[in-house]
C-alpha cells in the first residue's frame, strides 16, 4: 500500500509534489492551533512519543531479527536520567538529552553483549528480566529515584527563555524527535550498516560467510535502539512532571511491542501506524481498562493469523522485491570467504 502511494506521489509533477509537501508541513505545524483541547493534544503527544519508542524497538526486532520485550527498561533509564539530573543537580533539560541517550545505549550494550549467542525466547527472557530489574532498582533506590514516591516537580524545558509547559508546546518537541528518528533511521537502513542488520535477520550464517561480524553489528543495532528509547524517556520525564516505577511495568513493555507488531515490524511506517491505533484503542477502552491487555492480546493473535506482516506489511521492507540479504551485501562489497 505504501509503495503504491509513494509511486503515485512520485508520478506527480515536481511543482505539485513540492506544494503538497509544503501544505502537509504547514498543517502539521499548525495542529496545536486547531486542537485546542489539552486532552486531545495529550493523546497526540503520546502518539508521537510512541512513534519513537515503538520505532526504536522495531529497529531491534524488525531489522535484525533479535527479540527484545524489555524496552520499558530502556525507556525508564532515559526517563530517570533526565529526572535525576534536572531535579537533583539542576542540569538544563537540553544537556540531559545526550547524556540520557548515551547512558541508555551503554546499558543496552551491557545487557546485549553477553546474550548474543542466545536467540528467540531466550533473548526475550533476558531483556524482560532486565526491564524488571530496572523497575525494582528504581523502586528501592530511595536516595536517587525517590523510591515508591518517585521524583516530583521535574523542571520544564526552556526554549528562547520561555518554559515549555502546555501539551501544545510539548507537541513540537515530540514531533521533532519523532521526525529526527524516522529520518536518521531511514538513512542508517540504506547504509552498509542497515543492510548488514537486515542480512542478519534473513540468514545469520550466510551473512557471516560474507564477512558480516555478527557481534559487532548486533551490538550496534541494540545500542542504536536503546539510544532512541532513552531519548524518548528523557523528553517524557518533564512532560508528565513526575516519574515513578509504576510507569515502567511489564505491561508497558508489551504495550510498546504491540504497537510494533500491529503496525508491522521491519517497516519504518509500521510503528507509526501501530502507535496511532493502540493509543486510540487505549482511549476507547478506558471504561474497561481492566481488560485492555486482553483486547491487545486478542488483536495481536488476530493480526498474526490474518495479516502476520502487520497493517502496513512488508512492502516497506528494504528486502522486498525478491532481493535477499546476500544480494545486498555483495553489492556493498562484502565478499564470501574462501574455504580451504
Amino acid at each position: 500500500m505504501t509503495q503504491k502511494l509513494k509511486a503515485w506521489f512520485m508520478g506527480l509533477p515536481k511543482a505539485l509534489r513540492i506544494l503538497i509537501a509544503a501544505l502537509l508541513i504547514v498543517l502539521v505545524l499548525l495542529v496545536p492551533r486547531f486542537l485546542t483541547s489539552s486532552y486531545i493534544m495529550g493523546i497526540v503527544c503520546r502518539i508521537l512519543l510512541y512513534c519513537t519508542l515503538a520505532g526504536s524497538l522495531n529497529v531491534i526486532n524488525g531489522y535484525t531479527g533479535q527479540f527484545s520485550i524489555g524496552h520499558a527498561g530502556f525507556f525508564a533509564v532515559g526517563c530517570y536520567t533526565t529526572a535525576v539530573l534536572s531535579s537533583h543537580y539542576g542540569w538544563n533539560f537540553w544537556f540531559t538529552l545526550p547524556i540520557a541517550g548515551i547512558l541508555t545505549a551503554i546499558i543496552g550494550l551491557l545487557v546485549a553483549l553477553p546474550t548474543f549467542r542466545m536467540t528467540g525466547i531466550y533473548l526475550s527472557i533476558v531483556t524482560l528480566g532486565f526491564s524488571e530489574i530496572i523497575r525494582l532498582v528504581a523502586l528501592n533506590w530511595t536516595g536517587l529515584t525517590g523510591g515508591p514516591l518517585g521524583i516530583k516537580g521535574i523542571p520544564a524545558p526552556q526554549f528562547l527563555g520561555m518554559n515549555v509547559r502546555r501539551a501544545g508546546d510539548y507537541y513540537y518537541i515530540f514531533l521533532l524527535f519523532a521526525v529526527l528518528f524516522l529520518l536518521i533511521t531511514a538513512r542508517v537502513l540504506k547504509s552498509r550498516i542497515g543492510r548488514a542488520w537486515m542480512s542478519i535477520r534473513e540468514d545469520q550464517q550466510a551473512a557471516q560467510s560474507l564477512g558480516v561480524e555478527l557481534v559487532k553489528y548486533k551490538a550496534m543495532n541494540f545500542a542504536y535502539g536503546a539510544f532512541w528509547a532513552g531519548l524518548a524517556g528523557a523528553i517524557y520525564a518533564p512532560y508528565i512532571n513526575y516519574v515513578d516505577s509504576n510507569t515502567f511495568t511489564l505491561d508497558e513493555g508489551f504495550n510498546i511491542l504491540s504497537m510494533a507488531i500491529i503496525g508491522g515490524m521491519g517497516t519504518l511506517g509500521g510503528p507509526v501506524l501501530g502507535s496511532f491505533v493502540v493509543n486510540i484503542l487505549n482511549e476507547l477502552l478506558r471504561p474497561v481498562s481492566a481488560y485492555r491487555l486482553v483486547v491487545y492480546g486478542l488483536l495481536i493473535v488476530v493480526m498474526m493469523w490474518i495479516r502476520p506482516q502487520g497493517l502496513i506489511g512488508a512492502s516497506d521492507s528494504m528486502l522486498a522485491n525478491n532481493r535477499t540479504g546476500l544480494d545486498l551485501l555483495e553489492r556493498l562489497g562484502f565478499k564470501k570467504r574462501k574455504t580451504a
